[in-house]
């Protein structure tokens, strides 16, 4: 395998972040796990499930996102799931989104988690909002692509 081809495994996409709001600026950032809890991210064993991330004392803190415990970790060396992970970015792309984020009331939220060359990153992006009418014609347009695709497969093409 060459230098420069990166070994990328996508462990879980948060979909319902792309359905309730529309994603401004995208980051790349690391995250501060202890063992148990690489392990189990690297069995897929972590859920997206109202987590968000918050600035807190110059840090971006990923709250609301569970990794279950170690199926192998026991009583004494398993983790705590609903502890605050602190994800790592420079200290210039936290103050940007802070700004954003104080100034314009958009919110930070995960998008999905991987590992990249053997470390575990999360991808985080600067948010805002949909409105309801917006879900609705995401929703409209998501099936008039399914219906095409249906009329082609059909078709004989």
């Amino acid at each position: 395998m060459s230098k420069d081809k990166e070994n990328f495994k996508l462990i879980q996409k948060n979909k319902k972040a792309w359905f309730n709001y529309e994603i401004i600026e995208e980051l790349e950032c690391g995250m501060a796990l202890v063992g148990t809890e690489v392990k189990s991210v690297r069995e897929g064993r972590c859920s997206f499930s109202d987590s968000y991330v918050q600035i807190k004392d110059g840090e971006l803190q990923l709250i609301g996102f569970l990794i279950q415990p170690y199926s192998h970790g026991g009583k004494v060396f398993n983790h705590k799931s609903d502890r605050v992970k602190i994800l790592l970015a420079h200290k210039q792309e936290i103050k940007k989104f802070r700004r954003k984020v104080e100034a314009k009331g958009m919110t930070i939220v995960p998008l999905e988690i991987y590992i990249k060359n053997n470390l575990v990153k999360m991808k985080i992006a600067l948010a805002r909002g949909k409105a309801v009418y917006d879900k609705k014609e995401a929703i409209k347009a998501r099936d008039l692509q399914r219906e095409q695709r249906r009329e082609l497969r059909n078709s004989g093409y």
